[in-house]
């Protein structure tokens, strides 16, 4: 079966995608789990510990609280409460924390720091899967053993208002709820106000034990404007004046009642300095933890320093507090400042189940867990603590029993500390055989895209699949009997669980019909490279061909990019090594430049053109395309040519200095956004632009930037789209000036501010008509031989349409990024690519470089903190899943996209035939599969690292999005290159 070469690239990209799919699902397996579901019903605890006599205290203590407030504050950082912030914005709390009856603490958050995870880690103790950043937009029903399902079959009637998050992971369990959706972060007003309007009925209620609050403005004007705006302030006002509502409130309960209440106030995570969340830096995963209880004691003058606890500390601290079981899965300790104004013998009954429970989740966890330290200091306690029970029931009250005691409660401690850690550590059990499966499935396509590169190169761009031979079907079935063998051996046989095997058998046989499919078409085209020896042919062809400087610095480009992925500073600071390469290029390119117009043809320049009949010269650093744009005339075949008769109108001088004024927009650009790890708390440009001093200043270089790109933009569209082109524009200026961030020259800064629904709107119509008008040029181009010049319209009009889009979901201080990307595209159309006449190979891969290099210029990094998810909301009033996931994504890789939906107008309006778009589909998908399949066998070996969760897993995300984003373009470039058209 033949294939055009962009069909067969898009076809091997999205096989691709389905192998890096099965890879991620292995990687990312559920944390250590007890063996021991949860069932209905309370369960009996364990007694404590005798040595001799019988224990007469076989049931839980009584509770500690008569209720429970929870009072959760979405992104609340530590620095919001115990810092300067927190003295001038929060005066209430700030007492409770110096004067009042609470005990302070830093909880620390493990990545991901997202919401679903951490209410996951607060409710459950345990440490959630790095994969629930993916599954945070679409929380599932909560199956591990929480406190939440402890309290329900306790009796506990419970109430919740906020984020619906709870809702999803814990239905059916509240007798009264009210949520509220958390991932429109344009509202950061309603959504609080919907949750304190039922505070005053529901305190001055006496039916409920559990009261969970979740409020979510805080995390919605960090990722709106981050945690410097002057938003936070008043916010945080907020915050305190209905913390000190609930508090007031339930300290007149407790005059009627004569019994404790407990209020915790807590952050899911933390806030980074651009608002965002969900990686490890120490502002994101620092969060406060107050629990504040008229049952704790304080002496006048007792000062007490926020200790640094676990987030996972919370679950077991509320189930002994609530008279509840511990979850079986939490790998958090009791907070002991709690329980240490009760009597000796409740805090070792308390300390005593903590630690049996963690040593039962050790021991199904862990197969050496008698050699564990904790383990060995866990059973050491409870022997102490069977002697000190003995001892108690014989009514001995001598020191010997209060000394006993205190050694028995710091053994405990410690076993309990040493236990924690150890299972907070445990490396998850990965899911091998997933992982491998998906790695062949990567491997075989990359090997099937090294060995179609010769073929590619012939003129027809065509491929001969072997899906129909006899041997190959015969070959097919032995190898998909074996492999079918080998899965249920692995099936029948493996004690852990796989996703492989929980797949239907049918869905599994197409897995591995898949993998022999393709082992298949590589031992067949490897034979066939073999039996032809067209590499061999070639090579004698042109014995004296050899690299260009542009060609050797891109393929070298390339590999050293993919071999730096496997160090984990490399993938931390990876905009650095796109900005080295981009600013090597341009050197390179200058050289060139310099090269053809001043030697000539005195010497021979590198851009030769060797046309021979079938086949291009293929040898490294030409790849010519020969049915592309730079294919010499038929009397020129051999001949070299200048850069003086190949740039035509173009003026000598604006050749030689556009590398130059390429450098120093990329110079620029390197100083608008601080990105990475090292350096991303370095002050730059869009943190001055961003403050609240500077408005005027963003304003103008906003409105700057919009002129910019209307005039870069408008000249290939047709008359009606300039004019919507100028209309929309027009509309994300008043979109940004509606919400706030920039300012009409009459506009008062003290504008009253909304969400910019209607504007945002605006621009989105004007965007769909461009697209729409593009579009169906593109479509006549394709059912009716029209002339060229629809073709060009209308891929022009579609990336601008792109651009529009772009315009309004990037963030007035990145509207330059997009500016001098058109600049550069422009700059480089004009007076590098068509006067050095480069092959389509090296325009694909520069504008991959380009495209890689924009996406950090934009600030983005492998962190997943950085993701924009305000983008996804843009002109929504309710949250769509879909809508605002896809614009998310778009807003994230607009640079990638972008610079694609150029290369397709470039390549189309200078090659009057769909090979080069074929070509450079090859090209592009080639150049994206790589690293891919680079990494995830990097970090299959890796896996073990000590930054495996918090550097190489992001970027393994990251990776397999931005696949998925390339088969999308690939599709693209090969529906382009079956347009039909012809010259006017």
């Amino acid at each position: 079966m033949r294939l055009g070469s962009g069909a067969f690239a898009a076809s091997c990209v999205a096989i691709e995608v389905i192998g890096v799919a099965i890879f991620i699902r292995g990687f990312f397996p559920a944390p250590v789990r007890s063996a021991a579901r949860p069932e209905p019903g309370v369960e009996t605890p364990a007694p404590e510990p005798i040595a001799g006599a019988s224990s007469n205290w076989t049931k839980l203590p009584s509770p500690l609280f008569n209720k429970v407030v929870i009072m959760l504050i979405d992104a609340l950082r530590d620095d919001f409460v115990f810092g300067s912030k927190g003295v001038k914005y929060m005066p209430y709390t700030t007492y409770l924390v110096e004067k009042g009856a609470s005990h302070s603490f830093v909880a620390e958050a493990k990545p991901p720091t997202v919401t679903m995870p951490r209410i996951k880690a607060l409710m459950t103790g345990s440490v959630p899967g790095f994969v629930d950043v993916i599954r945070n937009l679409n929380s599932p029903v909560l199956l591990e053993d929480n406190v939440i399902r402890q309290a329900k079959a306790a009796g506990k009637r419970m109430i919740f208002y906020g984020d619906e998050t709870w809702l999803k992971l814990f239905p059916k369990h509240f007798v009264e709820y009210d949520g509220t959706t958390s991932f429109f972060v344009s509202d950061y007003i309603e959504v609080d106000n919907n949750v304190t309007r039922h505070l005053d009925k529901v305190l001055k209620r006496g039916d409920w034990d559990v009261l969970i609050l979740h409020y979510l403005g805080l995390d919605h004007i960090g990722h709106i404007s981050g945690p410097n705006s002057p938003l936070i302030g008043h916010k945080l006002s907020e915050m305190d004046s209905i913390l000190m509502k609930i508090h007031t409130s339930l300290l007149s309960k407790e005059r009627e009642t004569l019994s404790p209440s407990l209020l915790v106030v807590c952050g899911d995570h933390g806030m980074s300095e651009t608002g965002s969340h969900g990686a490890s830096s120490t502002e994101e995963v620092s969060t406060p933890l107050i629990l504040v209880s008229s049952a704790f004691e304080r002496k006048p003058g007792d000062i007490r320093h926020p200790k640094h606890v676990q987030q996972t500390d919370l679950a077991a601290t509320l189930a002994i507090g609530l008279g509840l079981p511990i979850p079986k899965d939490s790998v958090g300790h009791l907070l002991f400042p709690v329980i240490e104004g009760k009597p000796m013998r409740e805090q070792l009954r308390f300390l005593h189940l903590n630690t049996l429970q963690l040593s039962k989740l050790l021991q199904e966890n862990v197969p050496s867990y008698e050699k564990d330290p904790g383990f060995e200091q866990f059973k050491m306690a409870e022997r102490l603590h069977g002697n000190w029970v003995k001892l108690h029931l014989e009514e001995n009250h001598s020191d010997i029993l209060l000394g006993l005691g205190t050694k028995v409660l710091r053994q405990y401690l410690g076993a309990l500390k040493t236990l924690s850690l150890s299972l907070s550590t445990q490396v998850a059990h990965y899911d091998i055989y997933s992982m491998a499966v998906g790695t062949i499935v990567v491997l075989e396509v990359l090997t099937l895209f090294l060995l179609s590169t010769p073929h590619v190169l012939c003129r027809k761009a065509e491929l001969d699949v072997p899906l129909l031979s006899p041997v190959f079907s015969l070959l097919f079935y032995l190898i998909f009997l074996v492999l079918s063998a080998i899965h249920v051996l692995v099936c029948t046989s493996s004690e852990s669980s796989c996703y492989l095997c929980s797949l239907p058998w049918l869905a599994a046989g197409g897995v591995m019909a898949l993998v022999s499919a393709l082992l298949c078409v590589v031992l067949s085209a490897l034979i066939r490279m073999v039996v032809d020896g067209t590499l061999l042919k070639k090579r004698a062809a042109h014995p004296g061909s050899g690299w260009s400087e542009v060609g050797l610095l891109l393929l070298l480009g390339t590999v050293g990019h993919v071999l730096s992925l496997g160090a984990s500073s490399f993938v931390e600071e990876e905009h650095q090594t796109w900005y080295f390469l981009v600013s090597t290029l341009c050197l390179v390119l200058s050289q060139e430049t310099c090269r053809s117009c001043f030697v000539g043809d005195e010497c021979e320049p590198q851009h030769r053109f060797h046309v021979k009949q079938g086949c291009v010269d293929m040898l490294p650093g030409t790849w010519q395309d020969s049915a592309s744009y730079n294919t010499p005339e038929p009397g020129r075949t051999g001949k070299t040519v200048s850069l003086p008769e190949a740039q035509g109108s173009c003026k000598w001088w604006a050749v030689l200095a556009s590398p130059w004024l390429v450098l120093i927009c990329c110079r620029l650009l390197r100083s608008l956004n601080q990105t990475g790890v090292q350096g991303a708390h370095r002050p730059d440009f869009s943190h001055w632009l961003t403050s609240s001093d500077h408005k005027v200043q963003l304003s103008g270089l906003a409105a700057l930037s919009l002129i910019v790109i209307f005039m870069l933009v408008q000249k290939g569209c047709s008359p009606v789209s300039k004019a919507a082109l100028a209309l929309g524009l027009l509309g994300v200026f008043c979109y940004r000036a509606a919400i706030g961030i920039v300012l009409f020259p009459w506009q008062p800064d003290n504008k009253v501010i909304s969400k910019g629904i209607i504007e945002a709107r605006f621009v989105y119509v004007f965007v769909l008509g461009i697209l729409f008008t593009g579009t169906k040029d593109l479509l006549k181009a394709q059912v009716i031989a029209t002339d060229y010049r629809t073709k060009t319209i209308g891929l022009w009009e579609i990336h601008s349409g792109l651009v529009l889009l772009a315009a309004l979901l990037l963030r007035p201080h990145n509207l330059p990024v997009l500016a001098f990307s058109l600049l550069i595209q422009t700059i480089m159309s004009k007076f590098i690519w068509k006067p050095l006449r480069s092959d389509a190979a090296e325009i694909t891969v520069m504008h991959y470089w380009f495209g890689q290099a924009f996406f950090y210029f934009q600030g983005n990094s492998n962190n997943i903190a950085t993701i924009d998810i305000s983008a996804g909301f843009v002109g929504l009033d309710t949250y769509m899943e879909v809508p605002a996931t896809f614009l998310t994504v778009f807003g994230t890789y607009v640079g990638p996209v972008l610079w694609a939906s150029h290369l397709v107008h470039f390549l189309s309006s200078e090659a009057n035939n769909g090979s080069a778009l074929s070509r450079a589909c090859f090209c592009y998908a080639l150049i994206g599969s790589v690293p891919v399949a680079t990494y995830i066998v990097m970090v299959t070996s890796l896996r073990y690292h000590l930054f495996i969760w918090s550097v190489f897993s992001p970027k393994l995300l990251y990776e397999g999005m931005h696949l998925l984003i390339t088969a999308a373009l690939c599709a693209v470039f090969t529906a382009t290159s079956h347009t039909r058209h012809t010259r006017a």
